[in-house]
């Protein structure tokens, strides 16, 4: 299972790293913070061949500095944890947060080794002026096949945050609740923090050694 969310996961990022980009006229708030992530990502994996070539600790320093302002981590790490973050204990969601985030550094190494040539449309934002959460839709043309690419954002002050995403119909951070249900389930928060830090041990040992 977590094979499965890892792929969709990385699909996600890849969207998240595309080259060409369609731009619209009017380009409402939220979906410019999808472009801007778009633009930072690619300005950075453009200008350094070692984080092309999917250099870890460049790829670290990428997703803390490129990627997780864009995010409402601990937001998306709480949802996909469920009821069980609110009894978990301020050490124990630091713990879930660190092996999250870890998961996600794995998961991007992969991708930015994958970004060739693909466009994104955005498709128009349906969303009231004052929402404070919307969807915003893309489509990503990868290898001829058109594959359904959304974001959730939420208004945080004046900022919009990604809080969750959407590949081909399956949102990202409800399959991990899924599966970290489970775990809690049958053997605790602790558990599940266990289980974290042995995947990402897993990915570490897996990947290639730094270019």
């Amino acid at each position: 299972m977590f094979n499965k969310i890892r792929s969709l996961f990385l699909m996600t990022l890849l969207g998240c790293s595309v080259g060409v980009v369609a731009h619209a006229e009017a380009v409402a708030p939220p979906v410019q913070v999808v472009k801007n992530l778009t633009d930072s990502v690619m300005d950075a994996v453009r200008n350094d061949p070692a984080l092309k070539a999917g250099n870890a600790s460049k790829v670290e320093q990428l997703v803390e500095t490129k990627v997780l302002p864009f995010l409402d981590f601990r937001r998306m790490t709480a949802s996909a944890v469920g009821p069980a973050w609110r009894r978990a204990t301020p050490q124990q969601r630091q713990q879930l947060e660190q092996q999250f985030k870890q998961l996600l550094i794995h998961t991007y190494s992969g991708a930015i080794r994958e970004i060739k040539d693909q466009t994104v449309q955005y498709l128009p934002l349906r969303a009231a002026s004052d929402a404070t959460s919307v969807v915003v839709r893309t489509r990503v043309l990868n290898n001829g096949e058109l594959v359904q690419l959304d974001y959730r954002l939420i208004k945080l002050g004046d900022d919009w945050k990604i809080s969750d995403v959407n590949v081909m119909g399956i949102w990202l951070v409800d399959n991990y609740r899924g599966v970290f249900a489970q775990e809690i389930n049958s053997k605790g928060i602790d558990g599940l923090i266990a289980v974290l830090a042995k995947r990402n041990k897993e990915l570490a040992q897996a990947r290639p050694a730094n270019p």
